[in-house]
């Protein structure tokens, strides 16, 4: 069943997906503190639910998010925000801890700041037609702190991150998907059904395997291609002796889907 967190984030385990939701349409989920610790509250809870291999984070309402309520956060971020105990950072900026299971954000209508942040720390980025998306925090006298500076220029280019970062200017949802934020781009009724019949695929494959790959590629842009092809063998080695491997050779063999436990 649907249950809260305080601060306006809602999560549901649906089989293995664990959906996260921005709760607080009546502000166009625009982010206060409460709802800051939420959702790394939330995806603390992702991590350490045994049954969920997938998160699928989308929004209540209309709108995905308004970005910051500055009113409500502004003096606090201007001392540091911490990830609250139990938590995770979402926005993979802090010093942790982070999620190591796969995320994908559906974005819908409004998606500003921290909502564009939020997609360039996930995995798999999906968005409805009518999303408009800005980073507009040069036009508040700020920078964008979340992560869009470090990964809005390795995915779409230099010139094509400063075209946006340093105007603030407002792009759709095509552009979003030239640049490479976004993988697919739908109507705003098909959006959920998709990013959960995509979670569910994942979902359906070898955790560990999963997981791994996700571990190996995020090494790699962190620490380079050596210290991820330095781990590949070590890596290997674990997964051969895992159940999931032995499983998944034995469907090969007997032409069937695998059924992995992530073991």
């Amino acid at each position: 069943m649907p249950r809260s967190c305080p601060g306006q984030v809602s999560r549901e385990l649906r089989g293995h997906v664990m959906l996260i939701g921005l709760d607080r349409p009546a502000k166009r989920n625009a982010f206060d503190l409460s709802m800051l610790d939420a959702l790394s509250l939330a995806y603390g809870e992702f991590e350490r639910e045994p049954l969920a291999r997938v998160a699928v984070v989308f929004c209540h309402g209309e709108h995905f998010t308004a970005g910051l309520d500055l009113a409500a956060v502004g003096e606090r971020l201007s001392q540091g925000w911490q990830v609250p105990a139990g938590g995770c950072d979402p926005w993979r900026v802090s010093a942790g801890p982070f999620v190591s299971k796969p995320v994908i954000v559906a974005a819908r209508g409004y998606c500003l700041t921290v909502g564009i942040e939020l997609m360039l720390a996930a995995d798999i980025n999906l968005c409805a037609s009518n999303t408009r998306f800005a980073q507009m925090e040069v036009q508040r006298g700020l920078f964008p702190f979340g992560g869009a500076t470090i990964r809005l220029q390795r995915i779409a280019g230099w010139g094509n991150a400063m075209r946006w970062l340093l105007t603030g200017d407002e792009f759709d949802a095509h552009e979003a998907l030239r640049l490479g934020l976004v993988q697919e781009v739908m109507a705003s009724e098909d959006l959920l059904p998709n990013a959960l019949k995509l979670a569910q695929r994942i979902a359906e494959q070898a955790p560990l395997g999963v997981q791994a790959t996700l571990a190996s590629a995020r090494l790699a842009v962190l620490q380079g291609e050596t210290a991820s092809s330095q781990a590949l063998l070590p890596t290997t080695a674990q997964l051969f002796a895992s159940e999931d491997a032995r499983e998944g050779l034995l469907a090969l063999q007997e032409r069937r889907p695998g059924q992995f436990k992530g073991a």
